[in-house]
């Protein structure tokens, strides 16, 4: 009977899976130089251990004192916590704060992208590996607004670049966009440590950042994907299955734009079934671009 072996780019494609499965799950950082073989580790006899010696007598009371110097023999202070730029002690008041006056200090969209390069208040930054700024065509009248990147973006360095993108493309292709005629963006520009939810404090020391790209954007239209996006740019409470296919208006510095709510590409892959609301709201969306709404 003849086996066949694998073929080494089978071999290399299940590695990279296999990887891909630990970065998914939120193992993305090493925590070691060295590999450890913990299954040759668990082989390895157990240490014997030494029977203490029995003490001729007892042990004398230690005096207790106030003074704050350590008695003699005892161990050297723990090292203090690492931390990271201002993100480890700036309040979020005070993060939010200061995003607000770097983004306006922002003239075009080239010179947000490398102020939100270099701060330091936000901690999403120190575990994420890349800014995820924007993608598309900045003088589009449509703009798409997601919750924050995932696993593929924040390898790419581009928002929607894995399933959700690729749904999100064939969206925009069925009411004749693309990537040439629309402007993607996130309400957050890096990854949460194992595609969590940003937190309301991260989502509030961003927010400055995204208001100025809009601002400097300028769209006829905000698409928001999803609650979390909606609920950044709007103030309602309310979900997303309640919000989306509605109209805001979005206050601009020189006029008033357009903002509709639908469904995330990653809820859709969830729930198929919704889809058939998603292609209401995109409808929607061609028909305001062509004027009929």
């Amino acid at each position: 009977m003849l086996i066949s072996m694998p073929s080494p780019n089978d071999a290399q494609a299940d590695l990279i899976a296999y990887l891909d499965f630990h970065v998914e799950a939120g193992a993305d950082a090493a925590l070691d130089e060295q590999p450890h073989d913990r299954f040759g580790e668990a082989d390895m006899p157990a240490p014997t251990l030494r029977a203490p010696r029995r003490q001729a007598e007892a042990p004398r009371p230690v005096a207790q004192s106030n003074s704050l110097v350590p008695p003699p023999g005892s161990p050297p202070p723990a090292a203090p916590a690492r931390t990271f730029g201002r993100a480890a002690s700036a309040q979020p008041d005070e993060a939010a704060s200061d995003a607000r006056a770097r983004a306006r200090e922002a003239k075009s969209l080239a010179e947000l992208e490398k102020i939100l390069a270099d701060f330091d208040a936000c901690p999403l930054r120190f575990t994420a590996k890349n800014l995820v700024f924007a993608d598309g065509n900045p003088e589009a009248r449509v703009m798409f607004l997601g919750e924050a990147p995932g696993a593929d973006e924040d390898r790419i360095g581009k928002p929607f670049m894995g399933r959700s993108g690729q749904l999100l493309d064939k969206m925009m292709a069925a009411i004749g966009l693309d990537r040439t005629s629309a402007y993607i963006g996130n309400i957050v520009p890096w990854r949460p440590p194992g595609n969590r939810n940003p937190t309301p404090q991260e989502v509030a020391v961003c927010r400055p950042f995204v208001e100025r790209q809009i601002e400097l954007v300028d769209p006829e239209v905000i698409v928001c994907l999803g609650a979390p996006a909606t609920q950044t740019l709007t103030g309602t409470k309310d979900g997303i299955l309640r919000t989306r296919g509605r109209l805001f208006p979005y206050k601009l510095p020189t006029r008033e734009a357009k903002l509709l709510a639908t469904l995330h590409p990653a809820f859709l892959l969830r729930q198929p079934v919704q889809k058939r609301l998603a292609w209401r709201d995109f409808r929607a969306l061609r028909a305001l671009l062509d004027g009929k709404a």
